[in-house]
Order: C-alpha cells, then structure tokens, then sequence
C-alpha cells in the first residue's frame, strides 16, 4: 500500500537511548556522557562552592579575635553554619544541573511534567540533608577545616604566645564558648528549628526548608560545647557505675574464652569502616541525588513495604502515643541514619541488583584513583624546597577535589537515570508511593 502512494511517508523519529532498556554496566559510559553535557556549569557550581567555603572559613577565623569573644565565638559558629549551607546549595545546584540531561527527566517533560525551579529543589532538599549530614557526621570535617585554617593563619601568633609563655586562643574557636552561652543559643536554635519544621509540613511559604536546615546545623554546633561538657561528666559518672564496669569485664572474659568471639568482632572491626566507605556513604549521597531529582524516601513504611515487617508497622501506628513516642526515642539514631538509606536501596535495586553493584565499584574506584594520582602527583613533584606543599598544598588539593566531587556527581545522577528508566520501561514508578 505505501508503494502505490503518492505522499511519501514521513520519516521515523531516531529511536531514544530510553526505549531500549539500559544495561546496569553501561553506568561508566552513561556517567561519561553527562560528564560531557555538563562538565563546564559542574565545574562553575564547584568553583564557585570553594571560593565562597574559603571566604567564610577565613572570616570565621578572623572575627574569632577580639573584644567581646563570647559574642565573637558565636558569630564563628554561625558562619561555620553558613559554610555547611553553602555546602548543600553547591551539592544541590550541581545535580540540578545534570537533570535536563538525564532520560528520565526527559521522559517526565514528554509527559507534560515541568522543570522544577532549583530553589523549589533547593527548599525540598534541605530539611533531609541536615538530617543526614549530621547523622553520617561529615560535618566535622568542615569544623577540623576551620581548626586547621585557624591554626595555619594564626600559626606566628600562636608561636610566639608559647614562646613568651602567654595563653593562645588560636584553635580554640569551637571549643571556648561558655556552656551557658551555648546552651542559651542552642535553645533558641531549637526553638527556629521546631518552628520551621512545623511550617515545611503544613507546606506553606518559600525557602522555610532552607531555613529549617540553617536551625538544624545551628542547633548542633552551637549547643557543641555544652554538649561535650554534659557527655563528659555523664561518662565520668557511668564509667564508675557497676554495671558498666561488670559488663566491660564479661565481655573481656568472653573474649578471652572463646578465641572465636574475638576474631569475630575483630574481623567487624576491619570490615565495618571499608562497608561504611564503601556502601553506606555513596548510598548517603545517592538519597540527596534523589531528592533533587523528585524521588526519595524516609520514613519506615516506604523501607518495609511489601515484607511481612509492614503489618508490625501498622500495629504500631495503632498503638499508644506513649508507645510511639518510646519507640521513637529509641530507635531515633537508626532511623536517621539507616531508614532513607534503605530505601534509596530499594528504589535502585528496581533498576536491578548488578547497578548498585556497579555505582559502588564506581565510587571507590574513583576515590582510589584519585588518592593514587595524589600520590602520584605528590612523587613527581617532590619536596626539595622548604616549605613548598604550604603554596602547593592548595591547588592539588582543588584539582583532586574538583575532579573527585565533579565524577561523582554525574556518576550519581547516571545511577538514578538508569535505575529510573530500567523501572519506566518495565512499567514500575520510581517513587516512594
């Protein structure tokens, strides 16, 4: 029939990368294509994140010194604050850039779905990005930066207190703020907190994710000291108790008699670090990706959907506030910690088992790689000058990072894409529902 036709018939579109469903160990290649689309904005996002991180840092450092150094120190912490928000903005701006490259975005446009604004993006990251920021604890990594800029810019300072046999404050930024200065602003923290998480439920309002994350970080670091002051006197009490200290010895003598037991926890011991660099941090990291990228989950239910454990969850919900909140109490730490991350597993595994497999080889590989060519970096440059890594230290130390937080970027968001479009295809929602 289309033979005797006399109107040619139109030409086929080119077939979409989507239609056909994406092997799990095409993730590499994939990740090497957004790389290709977005590699200039990852980069801009990322230098512009370091450039404002080194300008807080350094006025955290100078307006630590002074008159008035209770009031100083809390003005410290509140840029060191600044420092972890403009942390999440940077995160969230560079995997907001990968979306329009991804098939799954594509897909949901062709739906007739609009391109979320970044800060509506940025607003819904954010309460859950505190949570987990905190509970993986990769915030004192930005407080050991501030200790260690405050120590390099104030190094002659600190010299030369030790030599004339003077009191130094340098280093001490985080740890000097009077407990009763601390634990007055780390109430009223809580109470921006408790006010700012009511307004993100009711859904109302801009920017009130953004700033319920701000209270979040406030109310850790400034409540930091009288924490460690609590904690301190508490475990000097506990340590003296006899049950603390009858069951230290138990499980000393355990180990002892059964030379499997301690080979066992040993074992633990070694394996534990490299399942938490490995599996749970990328995991982590992933569940943030989800978020911007609109699909994502943290509550218990979404973990044990479809497992026997979802009726005990319904049980409880039915129970006694008292019960409730006693189970809350409890299993609080967990539930931050662990739950998001589950789920972030499950939504991936739809996309098939060999893909999580696959962004974790990825992961670490690219975080050996870089360490090696660090190193290697390092070797070929040598050290025959004094001093020289104080003026070289910086810009290695920029391009590894660049490159390291850049690959794993867009090997986040191609891990998603995949995981999406491999369910989309086999007619499964990627969402939480």
């Amino acid at each position: 029939m289309s033979g005797s036709s006399g109107v040619a018939a139109p030409p086929r579109p080119a077939p979409s990368p989507a239609r056909k469903p994406p092997s799990p160990f095409s993730l590499p290649v994939h990740t090497l294509r957004l790389l290709g689309r977005c590699v200039l904005p990852l980069v801009l996002w990322f230098a512009a994140g370091e450039a404002v991180r080194f300008a807080l840092l350094y006025g955290a450092t100078e307006v630590a010194y002074g008159d008035f150094r209770q009031a100083r120190l809390v003005a410290t912490i509140t840029l060191l604050t600044f420092v972890v928000l403009a942390a999440l903005t940077v995160v969230t701006g560079m995997l907001h850039t990968l979306r329009g490259a991804l098939w799954e975005m594509r897909a949901r446009t062709a739906e007739g779905a609009e391109d979320e604004p970044f800060f509506t993006a940025l607003d819904r990251v954010a309460p859950a990005f505190a949570v987990l920021y905190m509970a993986w604890g990769f915030q004192t990594e930005d407080a050991r930066d501030l200790q260690q800029m405050d120590l390099f810019h104030h190094f002659f300072d600190m010299t030369d207190a030790a030599f004339f046999g003077e009191k130094s404050h340098v280093g001490r930024s985080l740890i000097d703020l009077d407990w009763r200065v601390s634990v007055a602003t780390m109430l009223v923290a809580f109470g921006l907190k408790t006010l700012f998480a009511k307004l993100v439920e009711r859904g109302t309002g801009r920017f009130y994710g953004f700033a319920a994350a701000f209270s979040e970080f406030a109310f850790v670091f400034y409540g930091l000291n009288a924490t460690v002051a609590i904690a301190d006197a508490r475990s000097e009490w506990v340590e003296h108790r006899t049950v603390v200290v009858g069951t230290e010895s138990l499980w000393t003598k355990a180990q002892d008699a059964v030379p499997v037991l301690k080979t066992l926890t040993d074992v633990v011991n070694d394996v534990w670090p490299l399942f938490l660099d490995s599996v749970a941090i990328p995991l982590a990291w992933l569940t943030v990706a989800m978020l911007v990228f609109g699909a994502y989950a943290d509550d218990t239910r979404t973990m044990l959907k479809g497992t026997r454990f979802e009726r005990g969850i319904d049980r409880l919900e039915g129970s006694h506030d008292l019960t409730k909140r006693s189970f809350e109490r409890v299993t609080g730490g967990f539930q931050e910690r662990w739950v998001p991350l589950v789920n972030s597993l499950r939504l991936v595994i739809k996309g098939g088992a060999p893909l999580f497999g696959m962004m974790c080889l990825c992961y670490v590989a690219v975080t050996v790689g870089a360490q090696y060519a660090d190193r290697a970096v390092r070797t070929l440059v040598g050290s025959q000058v004094e001093w020289a890594w104080a003026y070289l230290e910086p810009p290695l130390a920029f391009g590894r990072d660049l490159l390291v937080t850049v690959v794993t970027m867009a090997l986040l968001a191609a891990t998603f894409d995949l995981a999406a479009t491999r369910a989309r295809l086999r007619g499964e929602a990627f969402t939480t529902d």
